[in-house]
Parts: C-alpha cells; sequence; structure tokens
C-alpha cells in the first residue's frame, strides 16, 4: 500500500477500489498508465467484503445441509441427526473472502505494483484529488491526467428505522452477524432479500420475507420463485408494503404489522429485521459539487464511455446507477480506461449484462421480460422448456424451474432470456453471448448442447418458440 507523504502525480486516480475501480486500474497498468488508487476501507469493495462473496459462501453451505438432508434419495445413508453449525459457515465464508483479498493484493503489490492511499478521497478539480488518511496523517494531494469515480452503494434504509446492528439490520451486517437469530423479518423480495430468505430459511431459523419477490424479473419467474418458497414453508407476504409506523422495536426483537391484498391485517414478530430495499449511490462529500459533476438522484449520470459532463471525470459501477452489479462494474471500469487510452472500446449495452440471483432455486435472466418487450412495442413470441424433462436437472434433483426465450415475432431478434432453475447464473452466460453478437433462436437451437446437462435446456427453449420443442 502507497505511504501517502508525499504529493504524486499519475496518469490516473481511481476513487474508490471496489470491484469495477480494481478491474479499471489494472486495465489501466496493462496499458502503460500510471495509476493510482484511493479506498476508504479495503480494496475489493462491497461485493468482496460485503456482497457477492460471502453471502454466495453462505448460500453454498446452504446448499450443502440441503443436499446432507437428502442424501437417502440417493442412496446415501447419514447415520444419526444432521446438524448445522452456523459458526462454521460463517468460518469458511470469511475464510473465503480472505483468500480472494489475499489474491488481489498480491495483484496490486507483486504483480502490477499500483498504490493504494488508504483514506477518505475527495474531488478538489477534474484533475485533483485530495485525500485524508485513515491513519490521521496529514491531508494531501494527487494530481491526475484523469481521475474515475467508483465509490459504490450502500443499502437503503427505511425512513425512520436506523440500523442498530443487532434487531435492525441490512446486509452489510448479516455476513458477520455472530451468531444465528432465530427469527428474521426481511423486508423487500429483491436479490439481497431473496438471497439471505433463503440462507436464513434453509439454515432453520424461521423467516418472514415481506414484498414481492424479484419485481425485476419476469412475471412467471417471479411467481414460479414464490410458489417455490412458499413449496419450501417460507412465509411470504408478497402483497403487503408495511409502511414505517407500522414496525415496532419489542423487548425480543421487532414486530411489523401487515396487510394483505384483501385487506386483512397481522402482526409479525421476530428477533431481528433485515432490510433490504435496495441500494443508493455514494455521492456525498465527495467533491462533485464543487467540481460541477451534475448528478441526478443517488447517481452520477454519464455517457456510453462512461464520460460525466465535466471533461476527464468518468463515474463507474453502483454510483453511475446503471445496473448495480459487479459484472457490470468491470466492464465500465475496462470501457472507462480503453476510452481514456484512445482505444475507442465497444460501449456496453446494459440489456446485454446479465442479471444473477443465487436463491433456491437459482435465477438467470437477460435483455427484456416478455412485459418490457410488449409495453416497448414489440410483437412477441415466446419459447419455454420446463426443467422437469430434463435428465441431468433431474439426476442432481433439482427438477423445478424453466427456461423462456422471448423474441420478436417479426424480425426474430433475441429480446430476452429468462431462467430459473439448477444452474441459472452459469447458464445465462449463453444467452449473454448470444444476445451480444445478436444471435437468433434459430442459431440457438442449431447450437449442439451436450447430453446429458441441464445446457440443453436453452436449445429446447428455442425449438419450442420455433414450434417444434422435441422433449415436450
Amino acid at each position: 500500500m502507497a505511504d501517502g507523504a508525499n504529493d504524486h502525480r499519475y496518469d490516473l486516480v481511481l476513487l474508490g477500489g471496489g470491484t469495477g475501480g480494481y478491474v479499471a486500474a489494472i486495465r489501466a497498468k496493462q496499458l502503460g498508465l500510471s495509476v493510482a488508487v484511493v479506498e476508504e476501507i479495503k480494496l475489493g469493495g462491497t461485493c468482496l467484503h460485503r456482497g457477492c462473496i460471502p453471502t454466495k459462501a453462505m448460500l453454498k453451505s446452504a446448499d450443502v445441509l440441503d443436499q446432507v438432508k437428502k442424501a437417502a434419495e440417493f442412496g446415501v445413508n447419514v447415520a444419526g441427526d444432521v446438524s448445522f453449525s452456523y459458526e462454521t459457515a460463517l468460518g469458511r465464508s470469511i475464510k473465503v473472502v480472505d483468500g480472494q483479498y489475499k489474491g488481489l493484493l498480491y495483484l496490486f503489490d507483486k504483480k502490477h505494483r499500483i498504490p493504494v492511499y488508504m483514506g477518505r478521497g475527495r474531488l478538489l478539480a477534474p484533475n485533483q484529488v485530495q485525500v485524508t488518511p485513515n491513519d490521521g496523517g496529514e491531508t494531501f494531494t494527487l494530481d491526475a491526467r484523469d481521475v474515475i469515480v467508483n465509490t459504490g452503494s450502500r443499502p437503503r434504509p427505511i425512513k425512520g428505522i436506523p440500523w442498530d446492528g443487532e434487531k435492525v439490520i441490512n446486509s452489510d451486517h448479516a455476513v458477520l452477524l455472530e451468531h444465528l437469530p432465530a427469527s428474521f423479518i426481511i423486508r423487500g423480495g429483491g436479490a439481497t432479500g431473496v438471497e439471505w430468505a433463503s440462507i436464513y430459511h434453509r439454515y432453520g431459523s424461521k423467516v418472514t420475507l415481506v414484498g414481492r419477490v424479484v419485481p425485476q424479473e419476469d412475471r412467471e419467474v417471479s411467481d414460479a420463485l414464490l410458489k417455490s418458497f412458499q413449496r419450501q414453508k417460507m412465509d411470504v407476504a408478497a402483497e403487503a408494503r408495511p409502511a414505517p409506523e407500522d414496525y415496532d422495536l419489542t423487548a425480543d426483537g421487532v414486530s411489523v404489522k401487515l396487510t394483505d391484498g384483501k385487506g386483512k391485517e397481522r402482526i409479525v414478530q421476530a428477533e431481528v429485521l433485515l432490510v433490504a430495499i435496495g441500494r443508493q449511490g455514494n455521492i456525498e462529500e465527495i467533491g462533485l459539487e464543487e467540481v460541477g459533476v451534475k448528478t441526478e438522484g443517488e447517481y452520477i449520470p454519464v455517457d456510453p464511455m462512461m464520460k460525466t459532463n465535466v471533461d476527464h471525470v468518468y463515474a463507474i459501477g453502483d454510483v453511475n446507477g446503471q445496473q448495480l452489479l459487479a459484472h457490470t462494474a468491470m466492464h465500465q471500469g475496462i470501457i472507462a480506461v480503453e476510452h481514456i487510452c484512445d482505444l475507442n472500446p465497444y460501449p456496453l449495452d446494459i440489456l446485454n449484462s446479465p442479471s444473477c440471483t443465487y436463491c433456491e432455486p437459482e435465477i438467470g435472466s437477460v435483455g427484456l421480460t416478455q412485459q418490457e418487450a410488449e409495453k416497448l412495442g414489440h410483437t412477441v413470441k415466446v419459447g419455454k422448456f420446463p426443467m422437469r424433462p430434463n435428465a441431468k436437472a433431474v439426476i442432481e434433483g433439482h427438477a423445478d424451474g424453466f427456461t423462456k426465450m422471448v423474441a420478436d415475432a417479426e424480425t426474430d431478434d433475441l429480446l430476452g432470456v429468462h431462467i430459473i432453475g439448477p444452474h441459472a447464473t452459469e447458464l445465462i452466460a449463453e444467452a449473454a453471448l448470444g444476445r451480444l453478437l445478436q444471435t437468433t433462436p434459430q442459431e440457438i437451437a442449431m447450437a449442439v448442447h451436450p447430453h446429458p446437462t441441464v445446457s440443453e435446456v436453452m436449445g429446447e427453449a428455442a425449438l419450442d418458440l420455433l414450434g417444434h420443442a422435441i422433449h415436450i
């Protein structure tokens, strides 16, 4: 890490070392730029330390627990009762994060020798960043030809219900909870909410999930996940929209008044309320106003090359609000750097960047939902293939779900693909490549999908769209 003892000049300074920032820094170094990163907390940002990686490690523990409970179906006899150690699962998650973090430090310290200034960064000018060191040292400045803002996002609170890290928590707290509470109310059915609901419910906690599940997904996918959660005997209040006054802190935890679509009320109590109603960009107190960088709401608007309205200032990742996903931030970082280097990079179409939700069952999607496509005026044709006829899905014991393909009926353009079921987050990569290459359903159907694999559902969904699916 850099010492920050003196002022320095670089070709590029990254304000924030999260996923987009560290990828941009490495790409810049590959292209011969002198580059530095200013990071207040930890290199790797939310995804590595408080988001993607620790939650997926916790989900894997839940998957293994599920598999062991079903072991007898596969002819494997587990002697005695199956037990679960939350502390071990948490320790494994922390170990996974630590290993990835050490690898990232190696890339910066040893392989690419990119200095990281640990402290609070602030724009003083389009080409100047002030650093206030975390260790209390003297404030100093970094001069740069270009600056990329990558300050990320943070969990959005319910107004009037502040976090306390114990009774009221967010996803940042959840990844480090030292013990497993017996019950949770999870407010918010987006990706974060359903992933934590899937974790805690399978760990054995009583979970009440409040809000429509995965509202950003195709309606059929949302409905399928709701039914799956209900089959898993999870309490889901999909129609409830509690107001801040409906929440009460109690001696034992939290209670919330829920009202369903028919006006029927009930009171739910739990040890912990996990708030997962979205995220907001970190745009405060980083000098945007002084430098003249335009903001819209909680985000920084950018052009296709990630440029803000101020020359030499770029914004990537969650803070620009385009798509709050780590892989999107990575690609945005590469685009920004390659534009700085006059390489004329190909702009990122957000509709070609897949969305993945790692609950059980998994969800992967890319492009337009059927509802979005119809709203935009497309006459659509739809192909759909269930997981159950797929031999590999049945072999693995995960035969719930389907693949849905949406195309323009007149042009055959592939508008969107939506998968719920086993390996959905892996399978969606084929659809993302297809969207990038402007593939038609006919071409996906012509591609040979190995047998037996779950990937066959892609070819079969395309065949169904064309009117001649084989296995249904």
